[in-house]
């Protein structure tokens, strides 16, 4: 009960805290998916190279994660707002 009122409580700009906490979890979430798109791009262009087949081994499990990360911060930012993904 004590936590419901701290989160209605307004802050100095005259919105509620709970408005406040949801921006910065969606913001996280749009970070979470920046990243894991510039490692996903950044390991597609390693592959583009000519680096040998034990390097290319290992950047197809590194695109693998990279995609599994994309999915799985997509996914926490639609539980956290359904009409923030494109």
């Amino acid at each position: 009960m004590c936590l419901q009122l701290m989160m209605n409580r307004l802050d100095p700009h005259g919105r509620g805290m709970a408005a406040d906490i949801l921006a910065l979890e969606l913001a996280r979430a749009r970070q979470r998916i920046n990243r894991a798109k510039l490692a996903l791009e950044s390991a597609e262009e390693m592959l583009d190279e000519d680096c040998g087949v034990a390097v290319n081994l290992a950047l197809c499990s590194t695109i693998r994660s990279a995609q599994q990360r994309v999915l799985e911060a997509r996914k926490r930012l639609t539980k956290i707002d359904p009409a923030s993904i494109n």
